[in-house]
């Protein structure tokens, strides 16, 4: 409930302090005292846009704080902690607004968005007024209206769900529509680029091992090549073997002769015969030991040469080969069960929504179950509101082609004013004193099936008296029974029927200096006065007095 309002500073409200109760509350005064700037300033406190003209004349800013009591079950502390704002027991809601335009909202000393608070506000908070649509211009509320009477909660979750598992397929569906179309697409390049690298059969690590070897069979190429050299020198026609045994030969002829002469320089030719035989079986065995094979190098080469090729048309680096390979026969085996997977989810995607069809359905039967008896409900309640030849009409539009969260039914209110008008949508067919009549009766039939804490009336009877205003009178009363209603009234009979009674009134402060909006609870004595008031108008009769004690009484028998 709406324990307290305090606002400071706006419009014809210096300071204003006021306590509210349980039941039905309700607040007269002449035209003009301010009744209208008090709902504009708690708006302002449920998130309403802000405006600058709300300021009290030269002030800097004006502030308006709304105290709620709540259950601790109530949707309005979920969606604070959803919003990870602090969930005391009392909820505070604060509002200023500044001379410049500007405004802070602050929900429970917390600063909040102002679409915070506006969405706070719509959960705690109604304020209907004759010709107010806020409850009834989107029909959106009407099918939540007819939800929450019927009490169909657990078939919309129903519904929500199977869409929500709809919805997940055909994502599922379209993304292996896509991925087998790639697929398609690229397939006699990845069928090639498999034959390729199969062939090539490459090997993490593989090029590194290459070029060392190839680095190494070159240095042997190099080295090799020396050693050819030398030996040629040593072995081949212009060796000095044979020159330098020829040349042993004659002296050692000639040695007979004059052996002492030639011997030193036979032995010096003997010698080097021998060490170049020794050249000669070491330059061999260096050729065993080093083993260099020219066609072991072209092989590395040609290896390494290749693998660098294919890296480069795959646009990676050597080690990645594998994984490219790797990549394309994925691509290929998707491609070969990527239609066996479409199938399959084209299966699932057609038993989804069946699924939802089924639940679909069977939240639009309870629907129209719930409508035809809404129907009955609220027109229950207009006779004695004087729109006896009226009917309530539940619009439903099923289309089973319809895939939403809400399922396959557009629902509005109609209503016929007389028979053989055209029903239409409430708000273009009902003037403004039967709306206000006809949603005081939907109020009355959904009090207790979601309905805002706190309902308040803005002279929804006005151009209505008699009968009229005493069945409004009864019915907010019996409203009252469920949740706190405020009805802001100009009717007697309605405000006969409240448990509490506060007048406003404008004051003249400091001999005139300016003139601001009170507000004061009225004891039986007053409250008696001011229903003789709302009787008699301007002059108050004892005729008036009389009548205003009778109108209590009768209420209270």
């Amino acid at each position: 409930m709406l324990g307290a309002i305090s606002i400071r500073n706006i419009v014809l409200i210096d300071q204003l302090d006021l306590q509210l109760e349980t039941g039905l509350s309700v607040l007269t005064g002449e035209t003009g005292a301010g009744k209208s700037i008090l709902l504009d300033a708690l708006s302002l406190a449920l998130g309403v846009r802000g405006d600058q003209g709300l300021v009290r004349k030269d002030q800097e800013s004006g502030q308006v704080t709304a105290i709620l009591h709540l259950p601790p079950d109530h949707r309005a502390r979920a969606l604070l902690r959803e919003n990870d704002v602090e969930d005391d027991e009392d909820l505070i809601l604060r509002r200023v607004q500044y001379a410049d335009g500007r405004t802070r909202a602050f929900i429970n000393d917390q600063p909040v968005s102002a679409k915070l608070m506006r969405q706070l506000g719509q959960l705690l908070v109604e304020i209907h007024g004759q010709h107010d649509d806020r409850a009834l211009v989107d029909a959106a509320s009407h099918r939540l209206l007819l939800d929450a009477y019927g009490g169909h909660g657990d078939k919309v979750e129903a519904v929500r769900k199977a869409q929500d598992g709809l919805a997940e397929l055909r994502e599922a569906l379209a993304v292996q529509e896509q991925r087998v179309a790639d697929a398609a697409r690229e397939e006699e390049f990845a069928r090639h680029a498999v034959e390729e690298l199969s062939a090539l059969a490459p090997v993490e690590g593989e090029e590194e091992e290459l070029a060392s070897l190839r680095q190494r069979l070159m240095q042997l190429e190099k080295s090799a090549g020396d050693i050819n050299e030398i030996d040629e020198m040593l072995n081949g026609p212009q060796a000095p073997g044979p020159a330098l045994a020829g040349l042993m030969r004659r002296l050692m002829r000639k040695g007979d002769q004059d052996s002492e002469l030639f011997a030193p320089v036979v032995q010096a030719l003997d010698e080097s015969l021998v060490a170049l035989d020794r050249t000669s079986e070491a330059l061999e065995a260096l050729k065993q030991q080093m083993g260099f094979d020219p066609g072991e190098l072209e092989r590395a080469e040609e290896r390494l040469f290749a693998l660098r090729a294919a890296a480069r048309k795959h646009q990676v680096d050597c080690d990645s080969l594998p994984q490219v390979l790797a990549k394309f026969e994925a691509d290929l085996e998707a491609l070969q069960s990527g239609e066996e997977t479409l199938e399959k989810l084209k299966g699932e995607v057609k038993a989804a929504r069946e699924a939802y069809d089924k639940a679909a359905a069977a939240l639009s039967k309870a629907r129209e179950e719930t409508a035809r008896a809404l129907e009955k409900s609220v027109e229950a309640e207009l006779p004695d509101l004087k729109l006896g030849r009226a009917r309530f009409i539940v619009d439903q539009i099923v289309d089973e082609t319809r895939e939403s969260p809400n399922g396959f039914d557009q629902i509005e209110f109609h209503v016929q004013t007389n028979p053989g008008t055209h029903p239409g949508p409430m708000m273009k067919v009902a003037s403004g004193g039967e709306l206000s009549r006809f949603l005081l009766a939907l109020k009355v039939v959904l009090a207790d099936r979601g309905s805002a804490p706190v309902l308040i009336f803005d002279e929804i009877d006005t151009g209505v008296g008699g009968a009229v205003a005493d069945a409004i009178g009864r019915r907010l009363a019996r409203l009252s029974e469920k949740v706190q209603v405020i009805s802001v009234t100009h009717a007697p009979q309605v405000a006969a029927r409240a448990r509490h009674h506060l007048l406003i009134e404008k004051q003249a402060v400091e001999e005139g200096a300016f003139v601001r909006t009170h507000v004061r609870q009225l004891d039986d004595e007053a409250r008696r006065e001011e229903l003789a008031r709302m009787l008699a108008g301007e002059t108050v009769t004892q005729e008036a007095r009389a009548a205003a004690h009778r109108l209590i009484d009768e209420v209270k028998l």
